[in-house]
């Protein structure tokens, strides 16, 4: 697809990756930065974009996306300054063979959006018993392996994936929650659901499979990651075994940073969420484990129709929509936390482009140019008939917030602009 010469003027440029937070012009030619601070020589612009008061940053990183709709979904993803994601493997059919991912990968290039880095199934059909032909799966473009959400039963199969990862050094992404503790629970296990008569989910069920991830990643050697971490315990249990020395990460979903078990109201199926809103107190312990980089944050970007939330509560589909949210949502908890911004951007931008491996997350001379630019002071009201989602499932809905994108680059393509 064609690039063009690009001059982005005035803005304030954030590359936590490089230290640098200044104001400064940024040149991008043949898809890459090309140079910072001053036009190269012979450069001639055939687009300015003024980002006078506006941050320029490197694009989004989204660690956690489903796209049942690929076109909606990436138009929504690069109108929230997102230019690359992870799918995880729950799609239908699940990612489990290598023809699916390189359908998967050649439909996302032709759209030519935000890049779409899938992960692959860790056992056939997502069922547990089998393992899948990673080999071939990273072959056909899957960046790691993963359950989703399904639950592996017998620990056995897990050990042996674990094995066959770490031979090939492949990571696995694992979202602990033990099915057993956490079966037929729909909230979290404390005042709200006991108040509301809802089944609980106790915040055990993640941190038993946390403690027994943490266990075969250090007896196999495997690289993990740990996703949408949901406790203060659980986050308490990564910070442990970092202090170890094990070379494990983890995300949180946006969502889990803003809201709790409160918010569940009288029964607002919006905010229903798997893992669920828990205490204000993991609340609190997730906004700390972001802030001092223990922890990234991922959208969880969940797209759930009207059909599936217009139910009672425990009968509701969980999870919301995130794409469009997570710039927002992200500065909105800098602010209100103290967090310096670059620190904040890092979370969403430099640190899980370094835990899929790759290019992204960089404004540094030579590397891709994935941009965003976006006004850190811009409020807007979230509203359903202007999410760009196919999905408008969110908790959020009628809320304001603050940080709108203005312009998104993918590869040197002005690929969405207000």
């Amino acid at each position: 697809m064609r690039t063009e010469n690009i001059h982005i003027r005035n803005g304030r440029l954030i590359d936590p990756g490089n230290g640098i937070d200044r104001q400064t012009d940024i040149f991008v030619a043949q898809g890459k930065v090309c140079a910072l601070g001053q036009a190269p020589a012979g450069f001639a612009a055939a687009r300015v974009i003024d980002a006078t008061d506006r941050v320029v940053c490197p694009g989004l990183v989204d660690l956690s996306a489903r796209l049942p709709s690929f076109e909606s979904e990436l138009v929504a993803a690069v109108a929230g300054g997102i230019t690359a994601l992870a799918c995880p493997p729950d799609t239908q059919p699940p990612l489990d063979e290598p023809d699916l991912v390189e359908s998967l990968v050649k439909h996302s290039e032709s759209i030519g959006l935000a890049r779409v880095f899938p992960i692959g199934a860790l056992t056939q059909g997502l069922a547990g018993e089998k393992l899948a032909e990673m080999a071939g799966l990273s072959r056909a473009g899957c960046i790691a392996f993963s359950q989703a959400t399904r639950p592996i039963f017998d620990t056995q199969v897990l050990l042996r994936a674990m094995h066959y990862a770490a031979s090939f050094g492949y990571a696995v992404r694992l979202q602990p929650q033990d099915h057993y503790l956490a079966k037929d629970g729909v909230a979290h296990d404390g005042e709200v659901a006991s108040r509301l008569g809802l089944p609980g989910i106790p915040v055990c069920a993640e941190t038993v499979a946390i403690s027994t991830a943490l266990h075969l990643a250090a007896e196999t050697g495997a690289r993990l990651h740990l996703s949408r971490l949901s406790s203060a315990a659980g986050v308490a249990l990564v910070r442990e075994a970092r202090r170890g020395g094990m070379q494990v990460s983890c995300d949180v979903p946006v969502h889990h940073l803003h809201l709790s078990e409160s918010d569940i109201g009288y029964f607002d199926s919006q905010a229903r969420f798997d893992p669920p809103l828990r205490a204000a107190s993991d609340r609190a312990a997730l906004r700390a484990a972001v802030a001092e980089g223990l922890a990234m944050v991922c959208s969880d970007h969940t797209p759930v129709g009207e059909d599936g939330k217009q139910l009672p509560f425990g009968e509701a589909l969980p999870g919301a929509v995130g794409l469009e949210l997570l710039l927002p949502l992200i500065v909105q908890w800098a602010r209100e936390d103290d967090v310096p911004l670059p620190v904040a951007l890092a979370r969403v931008s430099r640190d899980p482009a370094a835990a899929l491996g790759i290019d992204a997350g960089s404004l540094e001379v030579g590397r891709r140019a994935d941009i965003c630019v976006f006004d850190p002071e811009e409020s807007w009201c979230v509203r359903a008939e202007t999410l760009r989602s196919r999905g408008k499932n969110t908790p959020f809905l009628g809320r304001d917030v603050t940080g709108r994108v203005c312009a998104t680059l993918v590869g040197g393509r002005v690929v969405f602009e207000a």
